[in-house]
């Protein structure tokens, strides 16, 4: 980071940013931008609706990821309700700093996937999101350029990520903030819910033999802990056939089983799950580890900070006896010449 941040993550007092938040204009002005937002508002559900809040916390905190996109993508509900939270956190010196999590955990897996096309097996590797969402990593990562990318989500979700980026396209002050680093990329509508999200896949040029690199970011835990594992024991299936690397999050079971929880699938212990269905190689870490800190949580009596001074086992905070909701970003990894199941190549019923 350039710019010198607080404790919090935030940038020092003297930045205007935290006292009024500006919109673009096109958020503002734009008809069509203005439209599609208030279907979003209308008609999405909470799990769609989570593609714009992630968005939110890329848009907000833009003094370590630069995505102009962002707050398009958003929208303006979405930017005012975090700001808010954020203004508030701030004038309260609070430890951690809303939607701080949001910007770790994409800087995470900016971070894991860049090393993992610049490794010897990761070059021209194939790149698909599940549950794309408001993503924008083939507009703003360079690392991409050698990569086809593919977005699969639900099909109403990237038809208005298509009309807010075509209507970006057409607008002078936006139009050289989409232009394309990956190589090519494209949209796959379907529902990983469902049995025929990779046969779609598959039909818009999905190479299965091709080294694949798959992102599940803010996905798993809306899933049933069902359709969860059967996504995972697909990708699984693919360290049999070509070199398969896994970037995904999971939250442990204190997270999805709070009063307002909307989540459903959770792993307390994903370095022991995902070798036991095919991934050879798994490396896990936490909000606040060396990896996955980002210079943004630097007081000491954050939450982050009080939870990795606890075994995870641990599901009540000795101190004040809350729930320990824990975050685990998860990278797996393997290949045809490193699987080892025991019962021999897996297949899937």
């Amino acid at each position: 980071m350039s710019e010198e941040v607080t404790n919090n993550g935030l940038l020092h007092d003297d930045d205007p940013e935290w006292q009024d938040l500006k919109l673009p204009d096109l958020l503002l002005h734009n008809e069509v931008v203005r439209q599609v937002h208030a279907t979003i508002e209308k008609e999405w559900d909470f799990l769609q609706r989570s593609a714009c809040q992630t968005a939110a916390g890329r848009a907000l905190w833009k003094h370590v990821i630069h995505d102009p996109l962002a707050y398009l993508l958003a929208g303006e509900t979405y930017l005012r309700s975090l700001h808010e939270k954020m203004k508030k956190d701030r004038l309260n010196n609070a430890s951690e700093t809303s939607g701080v999590i949001l910007a770790v955990r994409t800087l995470w897996f900016d971070s894991r996937l860049e090393d993992a096309l610049n490794s010897p097996n990761g070059r021209q590797a194939q790149v698909v999101l599940l549950g794309a969402g408001m993503d924008t990593r083939a507009y703003r990562l360079s690392c991409l350029q050698e990569s086809d990318v593919f977005e699969v989500d639900f099909p109403g979700v990237l038809q208005v990520k298509t009309t807010i980026l075509e209507a970006a396209k057409e607008s002078t002050n936006e139009c050289e903030q989409i232009l394309l680093k990956a190589k090519s990329l494209t949209r796959v509508a379907a529902d990983i819910r469902e049995n025929n999200w990779l046969e779609k896949l598959r039909s818009v040029g999905f190479l299965p033999h091709k080294n694949t690199i798959w992102i599940l970011e803010g996905l798993l835990y809306y899933l049933s802990h069902s359709q969860a594992m059967q996504v995972l024991k697909i990708l699984a299936n693919k360290c049999c056939v070509t070199h398969t690397v896994l970037l995904a999050d999971f939250m442990n079971k204190p997270s999805t089983t709070m009063s307002n929880s909307a989540f459903q699938f959770y792993s307390d212990w994903p370095d022991q799950l995902l070798p036991s269905i095919g991934f050879t190689h798994v490396r896990l870490s936490q909000i606040g580890d060396p990896d996955a800190h980002f210079g943004l949580l630097n007081d000491p009596l954050n939450l982050f900070n009080k939870l990795r001074s606890l075994p995870r086992s641990v599901e009540i905070h000795p101190d004040d006896g809350t729930p320990c909701c824990r975050l685990y970003l998860v990278e797996a990894s393997g290949s045809p010449e490193q699987n080892t199941t025991p019962n021999g190549p897996m297949t899937l019923s």
